[in-house]
C-alpha cells in the first residue's frame, strides 16, 4: 500500500483545552501578546518547584510545539475522550508500540472532534523491576504525541494487574486446588503488579486477597494492609503516594497551566483505587468479556490475615467476638440463585440481621477508609496544579431488583433496597475534590432483562447518578462494551442527559473504550463521529488543512470527491498529475473542493510536486476511514 508522506498535517479541531509550555518534546510556536499563565505547583520535595508565571515580554511569548493551533471559542456540549490500547506502550515501558499508526490514529481522533485521550499508566510498566525505579518514557512520548495532534489528556493512574487466566502464572498465588476462573485476554495484554511487589508477595501470601476456598487473588493488594510497611518498608498506601508524586514531578511541565488558547495538557488524573482501577473488592471473576451479563453473586474477600485481623479487633469493640472469625456463612456458590442462600435471600435472609448488618458495614466501611486514604494523599499531591482528579466505581448491576444486592454487596457497597450504599462515597469524592466516573452508559434494561430478569442498569446508573448530583460531582461516563450500534449510542446520550441537564448543569465528559481497529472501520466509524457530534452539539470537524497565504479549508459534509481522489491515490505511481487530472476534470459546486482545487493546482505547488501530506494527509483522514483502517491494521 502507498504511504503518504511524512510531512506533519496542521490541525485545529475546535475544542478548547489548558496546558503549560513544553519542555520536553520541543519545537518553537509564537503567540501573540494577550496569553496570561499562571502556575501554582504543590511538591512535597522542594517549596520551590512551582511559581507563578506572567509572561510580559514586549508583547510575544514562546512555548515549545510542535503545531500552531488558532484560538476557538469554547464548545458547549458533553466531550467525548477515546481510552487508547492497553498495549500502547511496549510492556518493558519504554517506547510506544507502532508509532507511525499510534500517530495517524490520534491525527484521525483529533479531525473527529474528539476531545482527547485516555492514557492508562501501568503501575507494572513504570515501576517494574525496583521500587523507586520510574521508567516514564513510553508513556512520555505518548503524551507528546496526543499533544502534537491537538488532543488533551487524561491519565489513569493503574495501581491493579491487567489481564487473568489459570494459564497467567502471574495471576493466582494459589492455596490448594488452581481456581475455575478463566480469561480471554491476549497475552501481550497481560499487565502484572511490579515484579518486585510480585516478590513481597510470594514472601507473604497474606498481602494477596483471599475468599472462603483459599483462593488468593493478586488483582491488587489487599486493603487490609494500607498502612502496614510491608512492601520493602513501605506500606502500601505510601507507594501508591510515592508514585503519584513522581508522576506529578515527570509531567510538571503538563500540569496546571492554563492559557486562554488551544493550548493542550494533561488535563485530569483518574486514580485507581482497587481491581479494574475500581473503589471495590475483587468479587467476581477477573475480566471477564461477559461481565456486564453476569449473575454471579460474587465471593467476599475477607479471609487474608490482615482482613481477618481487622474484622475480629471490630467484632471485640462490641462484645461479640464470634463475629470475627471469618465472613458470612450460607452465602451459597459464586452462580447460585439468591433465593437459595440462607445470607442473601429477600425474605428471612440474614444480610438483613444484626449479625449481617455488622459485617457489612465493616466490609464497606474498609472499602471506603481505603478509598478515603488515597483520596487524601491525591489531594495533598495535586493541590494547586488545576488537574481535575477522579476515581472509578464499579456499576453492579445484574442483582439490583432483588432486596439485598448481593452481588453488590460482596464487592463492598453496602447498597440495598433499603439503604443507599453510594452517597457516602460521593461525599467523600466531593469532600477531596474528586470528581467520578463510572461504566455501563450504553446499556439497556430492556436488552438486559431478557437474559437476566435480577439486573437494572439503568437502575443502577439513576441511583449512581443521583448521588453524584447531591454531591454536585463532576460525572466521567463510560461504555463497557465496545460493540455499540445506534441504539447504544443513543442510550450513552439518554444516560448522560439524565445527568447534565436542568437548572444547574453538571460537567459531564465521556470516555470511549476503547481504541481499535474496528473503530475505524467504515461503519463502525460514521456511528462514532456522529455520536461525538451529537454530544459536542455538532460543533466539531472545524480542521484547519494546510494554507498558502490566506487560504483556508474548511471541513464539510463527506465529498465523493474526496474518496475519488483516495482511491486515484492509492491506484496510481504519480501522486501528483493524476490528483491534479482529477481535481481539475472533477465537476463540483462544493465551496470546500473548489478551495482544494485551487491549491493543487497552485503554479507553486505543481513545480515543487507538493501535494503530499501536507495537503492530502488531513484530508484523507477526515473523510476516508478505510485508509486509516489500513494504518492501523494490526495495531492490537
Amino acid at each position: 500500500m502507498a504511504i503518504l508522506s511524512q510531512s506533519t498535517a496542521s490541525f485545529s479541531p475546535s475544542f478548547v483545552s489548558t496546558r503549560s509550555d513544553f519542555t520536553r518534546f520541543p519545537c518553537r510556536v509564537t503567540f501573540r501578546r494577550g496569553l496570561a499563565v499562571s502556575s501554582c505547583f504543590n511538591s512535597s520535595k522542594s517549596p520551590g518547584a512551582g511559581g507563578f508565571l506572567s509572561p510580559d515580554n514586549g508583547g510575544e511569548v514562546s512555548y515549545e510545539l510542535h503545531h500552531d493551533f488558532s484560538p476557538q471559542r469554547r464548545r458547549s456540549g458533553s466531550p467525548v475522550f477515546v481510552t487508547l490500547p492497553v498495549n500502547s506502550v511496549s510492556r518493558e515501558g519504554g517506547r510506544v508500540l507502532r508509532p507511525k499508526a499510534m500517530m495517524f490514529s490520534l491525527k484521525a481522533l483529533a479531525t473527529a472532534g474528539v476531545e482527547g485521550v485516555v492514557v492508562e499508566i501501568w503501575w507494572g510498566l513504570v515501576e517494574k523491576n525496583k521500587p523507586r525505579v520510574y521508567d516514564w518514557r513510553g508513556y512520555e512520548e505518548l503524551v507528546a504525541m496526543a499533544c502534537k495532534c491537538g488532543l488533551k489528556v487524561r491519565a489513569v493512574l493503574a495501581f491493579h494487574q491487567h489481564g487473568a487466566g489459570p494459564d497467567d502464572p502471574n495471576w493466582y498465588v494459589e492455596i490448594g486446588s488452581p481456581p475455575s476462573y478463566s480469561g480471554s485476554l491476549s497475552p501481550l495484554c497481560r499487565i502484572p503488579l511490579p515484579l518486585w511487589v510480585l516478590d513481597e508477595i510470594k514472601k507473604d501470601v497474606e498481602l494477596a486477597y483471599c475468599d472462603r476456598f483459599g483462593r488468593r487473588n493478586i488483582e491488587y493488594i489487599s486493603l487490609g494492609c494500607d498502612i502496614l510497611p510491608v512492601l520493602c518498608g513501605r506500606s502500601p498506601i505510601q507507594v501508591y503516594a510515592d508514585f503519584m508524586r513522581d508522576f506529578r514531578d515527570t509531567f510538571r511541565s503538563l500540569l496546571g497551566v492554563i492559557i486562554t488558547v488551544r493550548f493542550y495538557m494533561i488535563l485530569g488524573v483518574q486514580i485507581g483505587m482497587g481491581p479494574g482501577g475500581e473503589l471495590r473488592y475483587p468479587s467476581f471473576s477477573p475480566q471477564e468479556p461477559n461481565l456486564a451479563w453476569s449473575q454471579e453473586l460474587g465471593e467476599f474477600q475477607c479471609y487474608d490475615k490482615y482482613m481477618l485481623a481487622s474484622l475480629n479487633a471490630s467484632a471485640r469493640n462490641i462484645g461479640m467476638r464470634e463475629w470475627g472469625n471469618g465472613g458470612p456463612f450460607g452465602t451459597g456458590s459464586l452462580m447460585q440463585n439468591p433465593e437459595h442462600t440462607d445470607f442473601f435471600k429477600n425474605d428471612g435472609g440474614s444480610w438483613d440481621t444484626p449479625y449481617g448488618k455488622f459485617f457489612l458495614e465493616w466490609y464497606s466501611g474498609m472499602l471506603l477508609l481505603h478509598g478515603e486514604r488515597i483520596c487524601k494523599e491525591a489531594e495533598t499531591i495535586f493541590r494547586g496544579t488545576e488537574v481535575h482528579i477522579s476515581a472509578k466505581l464499579a456499576v453492579i448491576h445484574w442483582h439490583y431488583v432483588t432486596q439485598s444486592h448481593p452481588s453488590e454487596l460482596t464487592a463492598g457497597y453496602y447498597n440495598t433496597f433499603n439503604r443507599d450504599g453510594y452517597l457516602s462515597i460521593a461525599r467523600m469524592f466531593s469532600k477531596y475534590g474528586f470528581s467520578m466516573c463510572c461504566s455501563c452508559f450504553e446499556m439497556q434494561d430492556a436488552v438486559m432483562q431478557k437474559i437476566n430478569p435480577d439486573g437494572s442498569p439503568e437502575g443502577f446508573l439513576r441511583q449512581l447518578l443521583l448521588a453524584a448530583r447531591l454531591c454536585d460531582l463532576a460525572l466521567e461516563g463510560q461504555n463497557f462494551s465496545t460493540n455499540l450500534d445506534d441504539g447504544a449510542f443513543t442510550q450513552v446520550l439518554k444516560m448522560s442527559k439524565f445527568y447534565s441537564n436542568g437548572i444547574e448543569k453538571r460537567p459531564f465528559s465521556f470516555n470511549f473504550v476503547r481504541m481499535d481497529k474496528r473503530l475505524f472501520e467504515s461503519r463502525n466509524w460514521d456511528r462514532f463521529t456522529r455520536f461525538v457530534r451529537q454530544m459536542s452539539n455538532g460543533n466539531i470537524f472545524r480542521a484547519r488543512l494546510y494554507s498558502v497565504g490566506d487560504t483556508r479549508f474548511k471541513t464539510a459534509p463527506v465529498m465523493p470527491e474526496a474518496r475519488l481522489l483516495y482511491h486515484l491515490y492509492q491506484k496510481s505511481d504519480d501522486l501528483w498529475s493524476n490528483v491534479v487530472k482529477c481535481v481539475v476534470t472533477a465537476d463540483s459546486s462544493n465551496d470546500s473542493f473548489i478551495a482544494f482545487r485551487q491549491e493543487v493546482t497552485s503554479p507553486k505547488r505543481y513545480n515543487l510536486k507538493l501535494v503530499t501530506a501536507e495537503i492530502l494527509s488531513p484530508f484523507f483522514l477526515m473523510f476516508c476511514s478505510v485508509e486509516v483502517n489500513s494504518w492501523y491494521a494490526g495495531f492490537i
